[in-house]
């Protein structure tokens, strides 16, 4: 008699105290390398220490906010790609998130159920469905920016004034060019 195989596990997805461990290990091999050149490593590793506890501030009170409005990251990661103003169909929504249709599908249902998104079959071919954000789709990420804006401005008021015209240059080059999900570079209208 055979003994049934044993099923094949799938790696571990690596925890949150490792991926910082390994964050961490990058800036600081990325500080020390640029000791040479910078004239205090040690203010460098400081602002780094300090950036990464802004982060952390940041993130966990992002993920708070989505616990309070029941709505997961991929959810609302829908529903900004959706807030483009296009409307778009299950398939592409799945490209973009890196998802499957069939998953993607699952995640519009209980959007549609919520009434944060609308879906329309198309006239030409009914089996094709169209989304698009609704009013309350909208206001959910009104809500879900405005805290994050007041968030932060939280925490850069109490800057001293040029190293908040310094934050301020910094977030408006972010702005100017933002990245692709997949690290390619969206350049500004004109460029």
């Amino acid at each position: 008699m055979a003994l049934p195989s044993s099923p094949r596990r799938r790696p571990r997805a690596p925890t949150v105290r490792t991926i910082a461990r390994r964050f961490e290990a990058d800036l600081s091999a990325s500080v020390l390398g640029a000791g040479t050149r910078v004239p205090n490593v040690r203010q460098i590793s400081e602002r780094v220490a300090m950036g990464r506890a802004l982060w952390r501030e940041l993130v966990v009170g992002f993920a708070s906010q989505l616990a309070e409005l029941r709505l997961g990251f991929t959810q609302l990661a829908a529903l900004y790609v959706l807030a483009d103003g296009g409307t778009t169909t299950i398939g592409e929504l799945a490209d973009v998130l890196g998802r499957s249709p069939s998953a993607t599908s699952r995640l519009v249902e209980g959007l549609v159920r919520r009434r944060l998104v609308d879906r329309h079959e198309e006239a030409e071919d009914r089996r094709q469905r169209t989304l698009s954000l609704t009013q309350r789709g909208h206001a959910v990420l009104r809500v879900v920016d405005r805290a994050r804006a007041d968030q932060f401005l939280t925490a850069v008021r109490p800057l001293p004034t040029a190293e908040r015209a310094v934050v301020a240059m910094g977030v408006a080059a972010l702005a100017t060019r933002a990245f692709s999900r997949r690290g390619r570079l969206i350049r500004a209208p004109g460029e």
